[in-house]
C-alpha cells in the first residue's frame, strides 16, 4: 500500500483501524486467480492473531491452503471530496477532486480452524466484541444449547497468523487548514460515510 509520510499512522493506530472497522476483505491467491471474502474480526490482545469464520457452505475456505498467505484490508472511513469545498481555490483554481479514507492493510498466514471448540470459543469472543456497547446485550447462550450445536457445524473457523499491519489515513492533511476546516464541516453535515469521515477527521487534528 502506498502510504506519503502525511497519510502515515503508527501501528497502534492502524489496530485501533482494524477494531473500528470490525470485518474487512480476506483475499487470497488460488490457481483460479485472486479470492475474497468479508468476514468479522477478532484481533488478539498482543496484535499475533486475527481469528474469524466462514459459512461451510462458502467454497473460499477450500481454496486456501493451510499456510496460505492472505491480505486482509479493513476500511473504517471512506468519502468523497469536492474541490468546492476549498475555500482556497478562490484564490488558487487549479484544484481537483480527490477521496479521504482510513484503512488498515494486514498480511499474515491462513490457518483453517475446524474445531468445535475453537469454533465456541471464537463465535462467543466475536459476540462479546461486538455486544460489549449494546444495551440491552445479547449472548450466545440465549440460545439454546441444539440451535448452537447445529450453527457451530455450519461454519469453519478462520485464523490469521500476522506478518505485518500498515494503516493509512488520508484526510485533506495536504490542504491549507482552512481547507481541511470546510471539509470536515460539510461531511459532518452529510451523509453516514460523510460524517464518518468527519469524526475521523476530528481526531486527526
Amino acid at each position: 500500500m502506498y502510504v506519503p509520510a502525511k497519510f502515515s499512522i503508527d501501528e497502534e493506530a492502524a489496530w485501533r483501524v482494524v477494531r473500528e472497522a470490525g470485518a474487512g476483505s480476506l483475499v487470497i491467491s488460488t490457481s483460479s486467480g485472486l479470492e475474497s471474502v468479508f468476514v468479522p474480526v477478532t484481533v488478539s490482545d498482543d496484535h499475533r492473531t486475527i481469528r474469524s469464520h466462514v459459512a461451510r457452505a462458502n467454497p473460499w475456505w477450500r481454496l486456501a491452503q493451510d499456510g496460505s498467505e492472505v491480505l486482509g484490508l479493513f476500511p473504517c472511513a471512506s468519502a468523497y471530496v469536492s474541490p468546492s469545498n476549498y475555500p482556497s481555490r478562490v484564490d488558487s483554481p487549479d484544484v481537483v477532486p480527490t477521496w479521504n479514507y482510513v484503512i488498515a492493510e494486514v498480511r499474515g498466514r491462513l490457518h483453517v480452524r475446524d474445531d468445535a471448540t475453537w469454533l465456541d470459543d471464537q463465535v462467543r469472543a466475536l459476540t462479546a466484541a461486538f455486544e460489549e456497547h449494546r444495551s440491552p446485550q445479547w449472548h450466545v447462550d440465549d440460545s439454546s444449547s441444539e440451535y448452537l450445536r447445529r450453527q457451530l457445524k455450519a461454519i469453519v473457523g478462520l485464523e490469521i497468523d500476522v506478518v505485518s499491519i500498515q494503516g493509512k489515513a488520508k484526510l485533506s492533511q495536504n490542504r491549507p487548514a482552512v481547507d481541511r476546516d470546510a471539509v470536515r464541516e460539510n461531511f459532518a453535515g452529510g451523509s453516514l460515510s460523510e460524517r464518518n469521515a468527519a469524526e475521523w477527521m476530528y481526531l486527526h487534528e
